[in-house]
């Protein structure tokens, strides 16, 4: 009988979001009829139509894919030249990042958990809590982590999030690590890293030789010109810093699936046994080496999408997208405070981030929104420890939606 990897088997019974699924299925078939009510602000997946830059942009490329004479088949696995220099252009432009340090892919869910590929195992991981989940589950599934003691993993530094220090982790000068995971703006919290904060994590990584793997798929509802949008718009960050970038919620392409990961060539790894032991070696070099041979490209398709988005038109059309979502956010915040929910985020993000009334545990209070305002939240509980205590809110929905959820926090009676 083939051996299997143990590592799955010491994660927690069901990844947050289908056990949120799960629950909301058991609750319609037991009030069938509640199902036309339903609300979900759970899940942060866009709800509304591609802007029409992005639809002229698929109709064209589908056009030209209808030719033997403009046909294309497998693209490049690095992402085709002309969606890496727009990114170069205008997300990098004057931070000395390179067009042949983009790789383009599916997602950066995908990338987040794949760049472990070109790590050592058994490598001490920093993260925030409250965290984005797969960036512990998939850490687990490499075997960086030992096994699960009362909500937590041994092996796991857990950075303290919470409404004392505004939600933003801090370095542990104390302890070294060697990846730290950082998400700005936050999911689930909602806030921006500042240029300070960055500035201690750039000096803590270079000091200890560890990696910061900076998750940025939310920065382009970042509103406030104070805060940085990318990690390189700090000095030192291109010596130890990988970033991640998606056009799920910049485009809407949560269904095309288009993102990207940059790596600078000056980042450097160390090989730790073989023949190359002791050798510093480049993670760029390694990641192009582990793209060509496991993954064929985006598609020329989603690549064209998000192409348009760097048009004059593109870009007017998906800020004012973004403008909507935020819009909804500033509503749902609104209603939260109403009632006497202290609330965070959703100025510079699509989150809100929620504490709600003391006698109600993350989970059970999910549930008594379910049942008695038929909203779906997403409990506190699912993004770690320091989530007790508070929910989130997605502000990706249609506006008759969140007015409807806005007006029923006003019935909320606990």
């Amino acid at each position: 009988m083939v051996a299997v990897n143990v590592n799955y088997l010491k994660l927690a019974e069901a990844y947050l979001f289908p056990e949120i699924n799960c629950r909301v299925e058991a609750f319609l078939k037991s009030k069938p009829e509640a199902k036309d009510k339903l609300i979900r602000c759970g899940i942060g997946d866009v709800t509304e139509p591609l802007i029409p830059a992005i639809i002229i942009a698929l109709q064209e490329a589908t056009e030209k894919l209808s030719h033997r004479e403009t046909f294309r088949g497998y693209g490049p696995e690095q992402g085709y030249l002309f969606l890496r220099e727009a990114i170069v252009e205008n997300a990098y432009k004057g931070l000395g990042i390179s067009a042949e340090e983009i790789f383009i892919s599916d997602g950066s869910k995908c990338d987040v958990a794949n760049i472990l590929d070109i790590l050592e195992s058994n490598l001490k991981i920093a993260v925030s809590d409250p965290v984005y989940p797969v960036y512990v589950d998939t850490n687990v599934m490499a075997g960086n982590t030992g096994e699960m003691i009362e909500g937590n993993y041994a092996g796991i530094q857990y950075l303290s999030c919470v409404e004392e220090n505004g939600f933003i982790p801090e370095p542990n000068e104390k302890e070294k690590v060697d990846i730290i995971y950082l998400c700005s703006p936050n999911n689930p919290t909602g806030v921006v890293a500042t240029q300070e904060n960055l500035k201690k994590w750039i000096k803590y990584a270079k000091k200890n030789e560890a990696l910061i793997l900076f998750d940025s798929a939310y920065e382009a509802f970042i509103t406030d010109s104070n805060l940085p949008h990318s990690i390189y718009e700090i000095d030192g960050a291109k010596e130890c810093a990988i970033e991640f970038r998606s056009f799920s919620k910049h485009g809407g392409l949560t269904g095309l699936r288009c993102g990207y990961v940059v790596i600078p060539q000056q980042i450097k790894g160390k090989a730790k046994r073989g023949k190359e032991k002791g050798k510093e070696i480049s993670l760029h070099q390694l990641w192009s080496r582990r793209q060509t041979t496991k993954f064929n490209g985006a598609s020329y398709l989603s690549q064209c999408g998000a192409f348009a988005l760097f048009s004059e038109q593109g870009k007017k059309e998906a800020k004012e997208r973004i403008t909507y979502y935020l819009d909804n956010a500033k509503l749902l915040k609104q209603a939260c405070e109403k009632v006497g929910f202290s609330s965070f985020g959703g100025d510079n993000a699509p989150y809100i981030w929620a504490k709600y009334p003391q006698n109600f545990k993350s989970w059970s209070f999910f549930d008594f929104l379910l049942q008695e305002q038929q909203i779906v939240c997403t409990p506190g509980i699912g993004f770690g420890k320091n989530g007790e205590g508070y929910f989130r809110l997605s502000a990706f929905n249609s506006r008759e939606n969140i007015e409807e959820v806005a007006q029923r926090f006003l019935n909320i009676k606990y």
